[in-house]
């Protein structure tokens, strides 16, 4: 007989019930690429079919592995081909109408979000692309589940300058046309470079090219139990020390995150993906990045130390979650979206945590700029230099980067968008008021940096 030691039984309930660990998400990854069509309203159809036929019981099946198991899964999600893809084989574009089906099918199997609505335009746009791009404003306005993302950059193509300049308009169109709401879709908006094709979180999750028919991707979190793990530390612990404790806790948490995926890829019939390994925060007390900082030693975010802190937190985290798993992909590292996480509100709220620091902490992070609130009047040109600088990183780090930044119609600096559910509420950040029109207007592509050409 097998005997269970009761101390990890009461350690893992403990990290549930009062660290709140959970499972981010379940992403059912797609492909559409057989949905194509010359006719878009058959495309469309296709695409309703298609997501009903392998995403029906997701939601079912994720709620009996909760229960079995009485771990939590916060959102199920469903990522697909790149609509620019599979919208440019048709004769019109309609890409708006897509976006409503994709909505509509997302409906009616019950998930939280559908992403993919996007396009890959690194090196350059196709018509397709750039009917995609110029829809996002109205597909993001006219529904409620889809989530868009385009890649502009990548350390192998250098950054699309062009499709920079574009995506500043689309995302100040964006958040225009959903003022009500304090400018929520472009919440739901993301711009990447060395976007990854497995990534099951939103609003950057997509089906890429180079993966299977379908395929069941987990998100895991746990920002508060590593918080807890490291205050279990005796005062002047070591770094060695404090990593290793990290690498043991994210171990832990990845192989929680990968028995659920299996699971539910079983009762799915589907295969399993990856496990992201990202330490995804909400606006709960006590799931903070922005708390491990502290319970590390930092008075708040934002002091100086602050990246070298997220450094060796996102190492730690996966050097432990790759010994977990056997596949891990995804983003895999410690997100910092303002909005979303309890102290780094607080810290920027209070003006301990600039946009200037927030960009240096983004080339050691899992993602980059993410949910930040920033005023209305804020110019393209700006938004447009604030992704640039965001490709540039990435670019040249080889790493994945992003921008969702959010110009609130109507407000400035010191007020507050609100989004309530895990995209929470932001203060609006200042953002530098220099111009960078000139720079911006060039157009063309910045070359790829010379390790490009590794091979």
């Amino acid at each position: 007989m097998r005997f269970i030691n009761s101390d990890s039984i009461l350690e893992t309930i403990n990290m549930i019930k009062v660290q709140h660990l959970d499972i981010r998400t379940v992403t059912l990854a797609l492909s559409l690429r057989d949905c194509m069509d010359t006719d878009v309203k058959v495309v469309g159809e296709k695409i309703y079919e298609k997501i009903l036929k392998y995403a029906k019981k997701l939601v079912e099946y994720a709620k009996e592995i909760e229960d079995e198991y009485s771990i939590p899964i916060i959102n199920k999600r469903i990522a697909v081909t790149p609509i620019s893809i599979v919208g440019e084989s048709c004769a019109d574009y309609d890409y708006v109408y897509l976006a409503k089906m994709l909505d509509k099918a997302a409906e009616a199997v019950g998930v939280n979000f559908i992403g993919g609505f996007g396009a890959l335009v690194e090196k350059g746009c196709t018509q397709g692309d750039l009917a995609l791009i110029e829809s996002i404003p109205e597909a993001l306005a006219q529904t409620n589940l889809i989530c868009s993302s385009i890649n502009l950059a990548s350390s192998k193509a250098g950054i699309n300058m062009d499709a920079v300049y574009k995506m500043g308009e689309i995302i100040k169109k964006t958040a225009e046309l959903t003022a009500e709401k304090d400018g929520i879709g472009a919440a739901k908006l993301v711009c990447f470079c060395n976007a990854p094709g497995d990534n099951p979180f939103m609003a950057g999750a997509f089906h890429g090219f180079g993966e299977p028919e379908c395929a069941l991707n987990v998100g895991v979190s746990g920002p508060g139990v590593v918080s807890a793990a490291i205050k279990s530390l005796p005062d002047g612990t070591s770094f060695d020390e404090l990593a290793n404790k990290i690498k043991q806790t994210a171990y832990k948490i990845t192989t929680t995150g990968e028995l659920i995926g299996r699971e539910m890829a079983q009762k799915l019939n589907i295969p399993f993906g990856v496990v992201d390994l990202s330490l995804a925060p909400t606006p709960a007390d006590g799931d903070s990045v922005a708390g491990i900082f502290q319970a590390m030693g930092l008075e708040h975010a934002g002091a100086h130390g602050t990246t070298a802190a997220l450094a060796m937190l996102n190492d730690a985290v996966k050097k432990g979650g790759i010994m977990a798993s056997s596949h891990v992909g995804g983003l895999s590292g410690a997100f910092i979206p303002v909005s979303e996480d309890a102290g780094m509100i607080e810290a920027a709220s209070k003006g301990y945590l600039t946009f200037d620091k927030l960009e240096a902490m983004t080339s050691v992070c899992s993602v980059g700029l993410d949910m930040i609130a920033i005023p209305g009047e804020t110019p393209v040109d700006t938004i447009a230099g604030i992704i640039a600088d965001e490709m540039a990183i990435g670019m040249i780090n080889k790493k994945t980067t992003a921008v969702r930044v959010i110009p609130v119609p109507g407000k400035t600096v010191g007020d507050k968008a609100v989004y309530g559910g895990l995209l929470g509420e932001a203060p609006v950040m200042d953002v530098n008021k220099l111009s960078s029109s000139d720079f911006i207007r060039r157009g063309g592509r910045i070359p790829a940096p010379i390790h490009s050409l590794n091979n």
